[in-house]
């Protein structure tokens, strides 16, 4: 995404979803073709933790990382009742309004009691708990901070893909999928609109910058 709410497709790959080779050669890609990795980015991503390695090794450690919130809510439901899956998803959507650090706390107290009965629900909550919480401490505007914690906007693009591929019924080998693939990215990004929030990018751009210069915005500065 460009800083003025563009969605743009970068790069593809094949392999599967936890292929931490993949993953890395994926991004280390990016950076040959001049994604510099001098550049304080935000990373939305979803729980693959190869995918979570693969940043670190091609772009630093020092850059935010925000965990998609769908993905967390849909893999914690997994591992429960149905009886208790609307309470659950209703703690973990509100704590998500809340700042970090009692958003945080609320989704420990949750785990908490959950790690009795369902200790898989529990250490699923847990895992990656911190980065469920970075853009609320950007100090980013609400409509900005929805957008930015999930991963919708590679979802539509991947969907597009599906729809225009769903017909194929005989893939002669791997570069043919990557040319269909592309080629289905290539078209859909030619409807691609500006994203929720776009406006005030400017949020998000000002941490960065500040991260580069080694600097830490408090939430005045942010929103100002």
């Amino acid at each position: 995404m460009d800083g003025h709410g563009y969605k743009h497709v970068l790069g593809i790959i094949e392999g599967a979803t936890e292929n931490a080779t993949a993953a890395t050669a994926l991004l280390e890609e990016l950076v040959e073709r001049g994604v510099k990795p001098g550049r304080a980015r935000l990373f939305v991503i979803d729980g693959s933790k190869a995918l979570r390695k693969a940043i670190d090794a091609a772009f630093g450690a020092a850059n935010p990382v925000q965990r998609c919130r769908a993905h967390k809510v849909r893999n914690v439901m997994g591992y429960l009742p149905d009886y208790l899956k609307d309470q659950v998803k209703a703690v973990m959507k509100g704590a998500f309004q809340l700042g970090a650090q009692e958003g945080m706390a609320r989704l420990e107290k949750q785990a908490r009691w959950l790690e009795t009965e369902y200790p898989s629900a529990a250490a699923s909550l847990r895992e990656g708990l911190d980065e469920l919480f970075t853009v609320n401490r950007l100090g980013l505007s609400p409509s900005l901070r929805r957008c930015l914690t999930t991963t919708n906007l590679i979802e539509s693009p991947h969907s597009a893909v599906r729809t225009r591929t769903i017909r194929v019924s005989r893939w002669g080998d791997g570069k043919m999928v990557l040319r269909w693939a592309a080629a289905s990215l290539l078209d859909a990004e030619k409807s691609f609109r500006r994203i929720m929030g776009y406006r005030d990018l400017w949020q998000l751009k000002a941490h960065l910058d500040a991260l580069d210069t080694g600097k830490t915005l408090d939430t005045a500065e942010k929103v100002a």
